[in-house]
């Protein structure tokens, strides 16, 4: 919900694509994996598309945060080494599974 009048939302809008543009950044999407962690009161994440890139939190929304923070982490260095960014493969399907021993 917008508080301030409508042409002051648009003024908004449109500084934040003009800094979008400016900056050129591109957006990525990756699928994170949370687990929850063995004392059950929060989450370690995985993105496995990007190897060895791993968070966690004390909560959902902490674990998630950390998680992007990290990626973002993760992408700049590659981006600064002029490495190709990691991009996840589409079709992914993540299903449980169960082996018998």
């Amino acid at each position: 919900m917008c508080i301030i009048s409508e042409n002051n939302c648009a003024i908004i809008t449109f500084v934040v694509f003009y800094n979008y543009m400016k900056l050129k950044r591109k957006i990525h999407q990756y699928t994170a994996v949370f687990e929850p962690d063995e004392s059950g009161k929060g989450y370690t994440v995985v993105i496995p598309a990007l190897q060895g890139c791993i968070s966690e939190g004390d909560t959902f929304e902490e674990a998630l945060k950390n998680i992007e923070e990290a990626a973002a982490l993760y992408l700049e260095v590659k981006k600064k080494e002029k490495q190709r960014i990691p991009t996840e493969r589409t079709g992914i399907f993540i299903a449980p599974i169960q082996i018998k021993i």
